[in-house]
């Protein structure tokens, strides 16, 4: 196991001197870009690295939410039947019929862009040194100590248990509160689902994961136009830290999920959610549901947004394998407990994983 401490480790990396980074926004406006600097150049991809079309025998699940929350017993029992394939075979799901207003949703992709639109120094304000900083602002991952950039700008805001928000622009914090409110009771009654579906009883995972306490972060990743997208990335492959991910977008494709070994693209369905199993749902469910990896590539033509809410345990939560999914011969729980705080303070502090971090894959 690592020894390293990690919360002194990121606490050093915090202190070491910044590098100026400019932003992707910055650079992509630039009038004589023509090449991408060299510091954001990727290796080639493999051949066997180039992403596909979902097959129309095996494409990604959607899932209606309006029969998940059905009073129908008859719906509802489907749809959870449903989504048990969806989080065990893919990982991920469109979900329609969601009951999030489209203007809300609209309302949200505009204001985001709003704070991106910002000047430099109203963005470098919240310059983030730490995972748990309640907003924090940023290009690539973690530009100072990134061998190669990634070609995106993102912002990040803890907005549960306590909301937290940029002052500017005029009128974002009101739209992402009301936005992440709609987003909280969607995903409680999704976990309810989920829980079902393993067989634990709705309330298992809300009253397990404290979700009172939730920890929720509510991001946006803004990918402007790349005049060389086969070079950069925008994400590399990674999984997420939380239980859930529902994710909204522009209609500009770019998110792939990898399926089988292969990476498949996701494409965007108007007013829907893209909804992802994360790293602590795949703990609890002992390895039944995987945290599935994804990533997301560029074009050289319009600016994609891509803005993910992340729902995960209580800060001091820790998850652990359900009883009722380990047993002594076939099942048995293969993950080292660690609190949802120390899991994201250690896995922020490495480079950008694939997975799960060391402490928690099989014992």
């Amino acid at each position: 196991m690592d020894t390293i401490s990690p919360v002194t480790q990121l606490h050093q990396e915090a202190s070491a001197p910044r590098l100026q980074i400019t932003s992707a926004k910055t650079l992509a406006e630039s009038s004589n870009l023509t090449s991408i600097p060299s510091h954001y150049a990727f290796t080639t991809p493999t051949s066997g690295d180039q992403a596909v079309h979902a097959d129309h025998d095996d494409s990604i699940p959607v899932i209606d939410f309006s029969l998940l929350s059905s009073s129908n017993p008859d719906q509802r029992s489907k749809a959870v039947s449903d989504l048990a394939k969806a989080c065990q075979d893919w990982g991920v799901f469109m979900l329609i019929n969601h009951g999030v207003p489209e203007s809300r949703m609209k309302a949200t992709v505009d204001a985001l862009m709003g704070f991106f639109d910002l000047t430099e120094e109203e963005k470098n304000k919240f310059l983030g040194k730490h995972v748990l900083d309640p907003i924090i602002y940023g290009t690539s991952f973690k530009a100072s100590i990134d061998k190669v950039l990634l070609w995106r700008d993102f912002l990040k805001m803890m907005v549960h248990p306590k909301f937290h928000c940029p002052p500017k622009p005029e009128g974002l914090s009101e739209v992402l509160a009301e936005y992440t409110g709609e987003l909280r009771k969607l995903a409680r009654e999704l976990l309810k689902g989920i829980s079902e579906s393993l067989g634990l009883g709705p309330g298992y995972i809300d009253e397990a994961m404290n979700m009172d306490s939730s920890l929720q972060i509510l991001a946006a990743n803004l990918y402007p136009p790349c005049p060389q997208p086969e070079l950069a990335m925008g994400l590399p492959s990674h999984s997420d830290y939380g239980l859930l991910t529902i994710l909204m977008q522009n209609d500009i494709g770019g998110l792939q999920v990898n399926h089988g070994g292969k990476w498949v693209k996701v494409d965007p369905i108007p007013n829907a959610f893209v909804v992802n199993t994360a790293d602590q749902l795949e703990i609890m469910s002992n390895g039944k549901y995987k945290s599935v990896l994804h990533r997301a590539v560029l074009n050289n033509k319009t600016t994609r947004i891509s803005i993910p809410f992340s729902i995960g345990p209580s800060p001091n939560t820790v998850a652990v394998p359900a009883e009722q999914l380990v047993d002594g011969k076939h099942n048995q729980a293969t993950y080292i407990p660690m609190n949802y705080k120390d899991y994201l303070e250690f896995k922020q502090s490495r480079v950008l994983n694939k997975g799960l971090c060391p402490n928690q894959v099989k014992i």
